[in-house]
């Protein structure tokens, strides 16, 4: 899963891009509200972390427009302000959790994981496909009960596929989970880690199989007996 962070102070952004690393997380990061808002027009995201006090406005513009057009995207407020009436205003202005500076990085998480299961972006059970478990909150893969071990990336695109089970999964779906801002999209990177992908499940014995979907995508299906 892939979170946006907002936030115009250098030392905050690799902090938390490394929190969220070791939490399993992707984050792509930007520094002001007009980045936001641009990146926020194409890019769908888990959640976002979001300052309120950016350097070309108040990061409260960047909430109201997507709650404008419907964009449920879940979106956590850091502001150094921290009275009632601030925090009130935060969350009117569509905010779904709002944190005060400095904060415990333990804290973030759990409001993140809060926010995630109640978007329904996480669940609390597992997902199986054949003898394939996948566990959203631990991130955890099983072939038969046997721990599986996957890239990042190779995981990305198992997670995007396991949850849409029998529904056809985009290309471009599967090109936003994989790849942040800053990475370089080959045009057949995708391929490259659906191929890596199946031949992991292969040895491991799944009874899940990737179907390809030419020209649109690919999906899961339970393979039979």
């Amino acid at each position: 899963m892939r979170i946006l962070i907002v936030e115009d102070h250098a030392d905050l952004v690799t902090m938390l891009i490394r929190l969220l690393g070791e939490a399993g997380y992707a984050a792509d990061a930007t520094a002001t509200a007009a980045d936001a808002r641009l990146i926020l027009s194409y890019t769908r995201y888990a959640a976002v972390i979001l300052d309120l006090g950016l350097p070309d406005g108040d990061g409260l513009s960047v909430v109201r427009e997507l709650r404008d057009r419907d964009d449920p995207t879940p979106v956590i407020a850091l502001t150094a302000r921290a009275s009632v009436a601030h925090r009130v205003t935060g969350l009117e202005a569509g905010a779904d959790d709002y944190l005060a500076k400095p904060f415990a990085p333990e804290e973030l998480l759990a409001r993140i994981q809060a926010l995630l299961r109640r978007s329904g972006t996480i669940v609390d059970r597992t997902i199986d496909c054949g003898n394939v478990r996948f566990d959203p909150a631990t991130r955890e893969v099983t072939v038969a009960g046997r721990p599986t071990v996957l890239s990042a990336r190779e995981l990305e695109v198992l997670a995007g596929l396991i949850r849409r089970t029998s529904r056809v999964v985009t290309k471009q779906h599967l090109e936003q989970l994989l790849f942040g801002l800053a990475d370089d999209l080959g045009s057949n990177a995708v391929e490259v880690y659906v191929h890596r992908l199946r031949r992991r499940l292969a040895e491991a014995q799944a009874t899940a199989d990737i179907v390809t979907v030419r020209g649109v995508g690919y999906m899961t299906l339970e393979r039979d007996a």
